[in-house]
């Protein structure tokens, strides 16, 4: 992959993520321009969206284990409530694609996906070792408490109008 396509890669991902996030809906925004050319697939753009929500995850919770060490499951749970409240719209990408794959192929990656997430959520959180056969479902108790307390914000279906720097570095990019 060249540095072009790397950058043209990442910046339909941030539209994708931006669509996601005003749409809510759950469905995989192909239809956005670019995006099967930076992708190739659903799959392909799942994974890259998944990666994405981990990536994230995994920050906020150093971040709150920064600001509380002493309580691990707490700062796990705060964390992915804010990392919700920050991607909703690929939080309900991930959920309706766990729930609902397009395919065996994409099943088993979901599948896959949240046994490792949820054995990190349990590893952060002080209740499992990574080679804990046990730490996916601990994970998934943490998981279940995190979307309890969690409350979706509103969506505002207004748009946001693009700066000036936001035109600009389209058009740079194009």
């Amino acid at each position: 992959m060249t540095w072009n396509s790397y950058r043209h890669r990442g910046e339909t991902l941030r539209r994708v993520i931006a669509s996601a996030d005003l749409r809510r809906d759950g469905r995989l925004p192909m239809d956005l321009e670019g995006v099967a050319d930076a992708f190739g697939s659903e799959l392909d753009l799942l994974g890259a969206l998944q990666l994405r929500w981990h990536t994230r995850l995994a920050g906020r919770i150093e971040r709150e284990l920064v600001e509380d060490p002493m309580d691990l499951e707490r700062a796990v749970v705060a964390a992915w409530r804010a990392t919700a409240d920050e991607l909703p719209g690929v939080r309900a990408i991930v959920d309706q694609h766990r729930e609902h794959p397009l395919d065996e192929e994409m099943a088993a990656a979901m599948t896959r996906a949240e046994a490792k997430e949820r054995a990190f959520l349990a590893v952060m959180a002080g209740r499992a070792s990574a080679s804990d056969a046990g730490a996916a479902r601990v994970g998934a108790r943490l998981e279940t408490a995190a979307r309890a307390g969690w409350h979706p914000q509103s969506v505002d279906l207004q748009p946001e109008r693009p700066t000036l720097l936001h035109r600009l570095r389209a058009a740079l990019a194009a």
